[in-house]
């Protein structure tokens, strides 16, 4: 099976996790990423360690399979003719860098599609193209505190909590990925170059959305909830006699299973529980009241009567433990290439299926400067060209 993006050329000038998770996803539906480096250092996420595999930093690894890197010294006229050179061959280029930056380079989307009218040009940014923060620049946890969505994680009364993962990074990569594949179908339609612009500000208001609706609906400002959430209950994790299990009785049908489950009816007739509106009115005692009965029970016991009865519920896993569950292991998002040179090398693949089919590993991620022949010999440069380039530390 061909993969959808298979043809595509994409220019990859950017570096830690938003950028690179963006051109990796388009790199797994089958395009041709380039990656572009500094010489020497590289992308910063190289550098992001321990944990390493081998002596590469699993960060790196995590978010630039499916490409080949082209280190090339952009201070240079040598190399920013190299950069212009592709960008004019390409079918997407995307970028973090600043603004002023790019009009340095000459590869803002004015001069970026003055050289190649059917480009598809993404500028991933922190705080957009407008408004007083535009030109600062931006990273994960800077934003989960700015726009709002460390203000409701965490408990209440604790310090604030960072989600544990680089949720606004990598959603920024996502909502660019979904831009560019809607452009490229944009610009095959009208056959002009195409501009997207996102950025982790706006990735950020995007998930506290419905805090922010919860919000300007009540005019009552939302705390963190620690596991639950604050519309619905129960919805959150409850302890056992050996730790927790998360339980998700979301709707009134769901939670007369669990009362059953719990050899309690006399919650579901309790009027104070008789639907969510009053149950979330009531969670306090709601909540004690259940975590009364799951106390007295081990957590794989408690898993298995809830599973019985039909009520949404999971243990509270560990990543290790994760990765060992026979679900993860048959879900196939675990990806094995063949004759990878890291040792038993694996990765997460792209959460998505076509046909039936998952794309895999077409390339491991790439070494610093590994495919700088390569791409310069597919622009026109000869072998000789590409010595000197060397030579002159341009590559």
């Amino acid at each position: 099976m061909a993969l959808p993006l298979e043809g595509v050329v994409v220019a990859d000038l950017t570096q830690n996790v938003a950028g690179p998770f963006c051109t990796q996803v388009l790199g797994d539906m089958g395009a041709d990423v380039v990656k572009i480096e500094r010489p020497g250092r590289g992308d910063d996420a190289r550098a992001w360690a321990p944990p390493w595999w081998g002596d590469q930093s699993a960060t790196f690894l995590a978010f630039n399979r499916n490409k080949r890197s082209l280190a090339l010294d952009l201070k240079t006229a040598a190399g920013r003719a190299v950069l212009k050179r592709l960008v004019a061959r390409v079918d997407v280029f995307v970028q973090s860098l600043s603004a002023e930056a790019t009009r340095d380079l000459g590869v803002d989307f004015v001069g970026a599609s003055a050289m190649n009218s059917r480009l598809v040009y993404c500028a991933i940014t922190a705080f957009g193209t407008s408004g007083p923060l535009r030109d600062m620049p931006g990273y994960d946890p800077m934003m989960q505190a700015y726009a709002g969505l460390m203000s409701v994680n965490g408990h209440p009364g604790q310090e604030p909590v960072r989600v544990g993962t680089s949720i606004v990074d990598m959603g920024t990569g996502m909502w660019a990925a979904l831009g560019i594949v809607a452009a490229l179908r944009e610009r095959d339609r009208t056959g002009r170059a195409v501009e997207v612009t996102t950025s982790l500000f706006e990735t950020t208001l995007m998930w506290v959305s419905y805090h922010a609706m919860g919000y300007l609906a009540s005019g009552e400002t939302p705390v963190p909830q620690g596991s639950g959430t604050a519309m619905i209950a129960p919805y959150q994790a409850f302890p056992a006699a050996d730790g927790y299990v998360m339980i998700a009785a979301g709707s009134d049908a769901l939670f007369v299973r669990l009362a059953r489950a719990l050899d309690a009816p006399g919650l579901a007739d309790d009027t104070r529980f008789a639907d969510n509106p009053r149950r979330v009115q009531n969670r306090a005692v709601l909540v004690e009241a259940i975590s009364a009965l799951t106390r007295a029970r081990k957590s794989a016991d408690l898993i298995e009567t809830l599973r019985r009865h039909d009520v949404p519920c999971s243990p509270i896993l560990t990543i290790d433990r994760v990765l060992e569950e026979p679900q993860t292991r048959e879900s196939g998002m675990l990806l094995r290439p063949d004759n990878a040179r890291l040792p038993d090398f694996t990765c997460v693949g792209l959460p998505i299926r076509w046909d039936g089919r998952r794309p895999g590993v077409r390339r491991e991620p790439p070494r610093l400067g590994e495919h700088g022949e390569d791409v310069l010999t597919w622009l026109g440069y000869t072998r000789d060209d590409v010595r000197s380039l060397r030579s002159e530390g341009v590559l």
